[in-house]
């Protein structure tokens, strides 16, 4: 028996490989699934089942295409009802995979169909969970990104509840818990950096796992303090549920080499965005007139999701050499397919074909400091609010990137503004969804607060300012 751990850093996201004698399961595979292929290559191994923890929202999963490569059978809980082929589980049930067998326990609550596989090993014995976002390391799903569902998320917590009491806390100690995400998801509130861990650990140090925890404390711990989820949520479920275009077809449209006239023609037409996913100080020092700043290097997925809220946008790359395919494939995975070329040669194309250029200003954080009086009250901090409350500069005030839609009217087009986030990757991508919205005079500070809070500049931790 092989089970490997497959973990895509952008998106925070496990999804798990498992061989016995010449076959394979994939849970929770993303939507680049050549990597799987190959490994089942690799031994001569066969797929044999996609189980599918739920419907995901915070990527595509690569089920759709998976099964149609490789003709394995698509696994949901009972109460999945997509618009494909696929192989409901009921609670209980269990799949033969060679010399182990995979048992489907029904566990709703952070979605009604979310279900948890169980591998029983070559002995009979309870080996690992695959727990998808019912239960994480240091952490239990949000009980309210379920869509469609007719249950509130208070409902959806007490089930997840009994979901983890009568399901999971009753397993050995020593099984694996193996999730579906790790830090920085926005699929719970406070998952730890490890990637896996035992029942018993967890049954000590995950808050929600509290031996002589209520069902009522249970439901006002979790659904306290849970943000908005991300507006491309909802869109990716649906992708999910309905399935979507094969992976090769957004490639093969999306890597289209285009000239600078080619893309300026593009340009005019509607529902047309340019995306630089250039590093942040090449497209502060110059980029195309209007251009939205995610850098691949970054955060990509996430944020694309975040800020481009029209998953259907044509979108136009701008990319260093060489990257074309893997911000098309990146962008994908959330399911933005609609990129429709990148700007062959790059800027510096653009540039030799004497084209308009922007840029963005950025400050140097011992600058700021020698002037604090004058800046204070011109910037703003776009990290997210736990950031902000851990600390910040006195007399900042917040202004997430994350709800950056919600509140750029709060900016006016004729006043200076320092922007901050906490390296400087997120302030550049607000600068430009600012300036795209006609407040022109925006500037990054370099290293963000990281560096800010060396300069000796007055600090808010929690309630006590630092001066």
């Amino acid at each position: 028996m092989q089970i490997k751990q497959l973990y895509t850093g952008c998106l925070a996201e496990a999804a798990y490989y498992i061989e016995s004698n010449g076959e394979v399961a994939i849970i929770d595979p993303i939507r680049d699934t050549e990597a799987y292929i190959q490994m089942a290559n690799e031994t001569g191994a066969t797929i044999k089942y996609i189980f599918e923890t739920h419907f995901h929202a915070d990527f595509v999963s690569g089920h759709v295409d998976l099964a149609k490569t490789t003709g394995a059978t698509i696994v949901y809980g009972s109460e999945a009802k997509p618009s494909f082929d696929f192989h409901g589980a009921q609670d209980g049930e269990v799949f033969i995979l060679g010399n182990i067998k995979i048992k489907a326990l029904h566990t709703p609550g952070h979605t009604l169909e979310s279900t948890t596989y169980l591998l029983l090993d070559e002995e009979g014995k309870e080996h690992a969970i695959f727990t998808g976002d019912t239960l994480f390391i240091g952490d239990v799903g949000r009980p309210d990104l379920a869509v469609k569902s007719d249950l509130s998320q208070t409902d959806l917590a007490g089930l997840l509840y009994d979901s983890l009491r009568n399901k999971i806390m009753t397993l050995p100690d020593e099984v694996i818990v193996y999730p579906a995400h790790g830090a920085g998801s926005a699929c719970g509130k406070n998952m730890s950096k490890e990637r896996f861990d035992t029942l018993g650990n967890q049954k000590k140090f995950n808050y929600a796992l509290r031996e002589n925890m209520s069902r009522e404390e249970f439901i006002v711990e979790l659904t306290t303090g849970l943000s908005a989820p991300p507006q491309y949520f909802p869109k990716n479920v649906t992708l999910n549920q309905r399935g979507y275009d094969s992976l090769a077809e957004v490639i093969a449209r999306g890597t289209k080499a285009l000239s600078v006239e080619d893309f300026l023609s593009k340009m005019q037409e509607p529902n047309t965005l340019v995306l630089d996913t250039r590093k942040p100080g090449d497209f502060a020092e110059a980029h195309i007139p209007g251009a939205l700043f995610i850098g691949i290097d970054g955060g990509f997925a996430p944020w694309v999701g975040t800020v481009i809220e029209d998953i259907k946008t044509n979108i136009l790359i701008v990319c260093d050499e060489g990257r074309e395919e893997e911000v098309v494939t990146r962008l994908a995975r959330v399911g933005y397919d609609y990129a429709c070329g990148y700007l062959d040669g790059g800027m510096e194309a653009w540039l030799k074909a004497k084209n308009q250029t922007s840029r963005v200003s950025e400050v140097e954080p011992d600058d700021l400091a020698t002037n604090y009086a004058h800046w204070v009250d011109k910037t703003v901090d776009v990290r997210k609010p736990g950031e902000y409350a851990d600390s910040h500069i006195l007399d900042v005030p917040s202004k997430p990137l994350d709800f950056i839609h919600e509140n750029k009217s709060e900016y006016s087009a004729d006043k200076k503004y320092y922007l901050h986030c906490a390296g400087g990757y997120r302030s550049m991508i607000a600068a430009s969804v600012l300036k795209q919205n006609g407040v022109d005079d925006v500037v990054n500070v370099k290293g963000g607060f990281s560096a800010l809070k060396n300069t000796g500049l007055p600090l808010v931790n929690g309630e006590m300012a630092e001066v």
